[in-house]
């Protein structure tokens, strides 16, 4: 059968047989639809993540004894230059600052603006002042809900008040985990949360050569029992298992849905009806094989099979990164603080999709070719009493 005579049959079987396809149409659709949207979620969250992990230090270290987290020492930054390899190091101050109001949490971060380390580096904090702050976006909306529009006065431990100006704002579109940030001036800080001059959170510091890292480490174990060590590869993996499990839970609960649809589809198929078994006696009887009616019945499938996908993936695609993902995207990223109206940025990996292609694909035809194997094998005289 020549080819254009081949598609022009397809398409006419298709447009004869509408009714019967649509609502398998539209359950793929739905189908591809839900597992895209994870997908798309999960990847482009993780993506951000990842990114944001890249300007982190190399290494974290904090006092840790008896499982709790206690402030570390100053004078450690002065033993830690004395380690060769160890570069950029930069004592960090950070806690929580209950806002009363709301009774929500603001997570406040002191930094050294002399010292700025690769993360703070893009934010412009070289024109900050000792006196004023950087605010998250939904940290400046809560504040203006309550007219502070350019100054916060905080509560010190000491019970006096220190007023601080606004300088800045983050943008939502800065970066997902920004929304409940303030940060100050690192002394500015250790006052508001009741932390010594003489100590810090923690102290951060970057090893450039990777094939020093785990002799370093060593010698910071040796150098403290107490001592805490965070890898950056450590928090990535941390991130990387809360993703995958977060998208492994929702990929098997629609991987289920999947299932439960090609079931649907091969009870559809096994239960054909007579105008389906006489149109395919009438194939048999003007000289088609069964070969060729499998392949006529498959290629109308697969022009089913691929719409549907194709269309689910941009459904998805539009309700992901044009309307933001909303609801799903707080199943990934939930707050029990502050809201987070992050954006969510396009960002695609082809193999996942090639992969759920070919597995929807496969599962879409095979649930179509045994039925349909077994009608053509009917005798076709029979069909068409």
């Amino acid at each position: 059968m020549k080819s254009r005579v081949f598609i022009n049959l397809i398409f006419l079987l298709l447009h004869k047989q509408k009714t019967k396809y649509i609502s398998i149409f539209i359950l793929a659709t739905l189908t591809i639809f839900l597992l895209s949207t994870v997908i798309f979620i999960k990847s482009s969250l993780q993506n951000e993540i990842l990114k944001t992990l890249e300007s982190h230090n190399d290494f974290i270290i904090q006092k840790e004894f008896g499982g709790r987290i206690f402030d570390i020492e100053n004078q450690l930054e002065d033993r830690l230059k004395n380690i060769y390899g160890v570069k950029n190091i930069t004592k960090r101050v950070y806690g929580r600052y209950k806002f009363l109001s709301e009774d929500v949490y603001f997570t406040i971060i002191g930094v050294d603006f002399s010292n700025l380390n690769k993360e703070l580096k893009n934010l412009g904090l070289q024109n900050i002042s000792k006196d004023e702050m950087i605010v998250g976006f939904e940290v400046d909306n809560l504040l203006k809900k309550y007219k502070y529009t350019n100054y916060y006065d905080f509560f010190l431990p000491n019970k006096e008040i220190k007023k601080v100006k606004i300088a800045k704002v983050l943008e939502k579109e800065s970066n997902i985990i920004s929304s409940d940030i303030i940060i100050l001036d690192i002394n500015l800080a250790r006052d508001i949360l009741g932390i010594n001059r003489d100590f810090s959170t923690n102290i951060a510091f970057d090893v450039p050569n990777e094939l020093e890292r785990a002799n370093i480490k060593q010698k910071l174990q040796r150098l403290d029992l107490d001592l805490n060590i965070i890898q950056k590869e450590d928090i990535l993996k941390k991130y990387e298992t809360i993703f995958n499990y977060k998208g492994g839970v929702f990929l098997i609960l629609y991987l289920v849905v999947l299932f439960a649809f090609i079931m649907i589809l091969y009870q559809r198929y096994s239960q054909v009806s007579i105008n389906e078994r006489k149109q395919i006696a009438i194939f048999k009887a003007i000289g088609y094989s069964v070969r060729d009616i499998i392949k006529i019945k498959m290629s109308e499938n697969f022009v089913v099979a691929f719409v549907s996908y194709l269309i689910g993936v941009l459904l998805a695609y539009f309700f992901v990164f044009i309307l933001n993902a909303p609801i799903l995207k707080n199943i990934f990223i939930d707050f029990s603080n502050i809201k987070n109206d992050f954006i969510i940025y396009p960002y695609i990996e082809f193999s996942t999709f090639v992969t759920l292609f070919l597995f929807f694909m496969v599962l879409f035809l095979s649930s179509v070719l045994i039925p349909v194997w077994k009608i053509s094998a009917i005798n076709p005289y029979e069909s068409l009493r």
